[in-house]
């Protein structure tokens, strides 16, 4: 069964953590991904044989917390066009390759999924493992993995001479809900 990506149902976190000699006047991030398509094929029968194709939109990442005006649009601003370049790398996109299943319990399966993710120019090896839920009429995939920014030549963002910076690894969560795709109009 073919399901596609419910993105008004469905949340992508990413969290950057500050370091650096004034770390602890710094912010550490959380930005939100509201531009998300995708979908995924799978058979309850034979949940190895799954494949799952995302794709984020670059541009589309927002700060959620707490900030002035200001400051979230100074800190989505860096992210789009200094740490992203989304004018230049509009796509965020993971395709799996490979899917390991083990279920447990009726409709609920703990997967890993390996897969190339392209990210700024640069497609990698990724893996990340979901608790999914499967039922006729939804499939919903939770899970976090962690990510490295180096690994896609991005450079951490600094602040005050590089006496606040963020550290090269982020923590990835996320929430997706997906529907059949003669439920979602595709």
């Amino acid at each position: 069964m073919r399901y596609v990506v419910d993105a008004s149902q469905s949340w992508f976190t990413v969290k950057a953590f500050a370091k650096g000699l004034l770390s602890a006047f710094g912010h550490s991030p959380t930005l939100a991904v509201r531009g998300l398509t995708g979908e995924a094929e799978i058979d309850a029968s034979a949940p190895d044989k799954a494949s799952l194709r995302m794709i984020f939109a670059a541009d589309s990442l927002i700060v959620l917390d707490d900030l002035s005006e200001s400051d979230r649009r100074e800190i989505e601003r860096k992210t789009r066009d200094d740490v992203l370049e989304a004018a230049r790398y509009p796509e965020i996109v993971f395709q799996n390759a490979n899917v390991a299943a083990r279920q447990t319990g009726e409709g609920s399966y703990r997967v890993r999924l390996s897969g190339d993710l392209s990210l700024h120019g640069v497609t990698r090896s990724q893996t990340l493992d979901a608790n999914v839920t499967l039922t006729p009429s939804s499939l919903r995939a939770q899970g976090r993995f962690g990510l490295r920014m180096s690994d896609y030549r991005i450079r951490p963002v600094t602040a005050l001479g590089g006496a606040i910076k963020l550290k090269d690894d982020l923590e990835c969560a996320f929430d997706i809900f997906a529907q059949p795709a003669s439920q979602s109009g595709e």
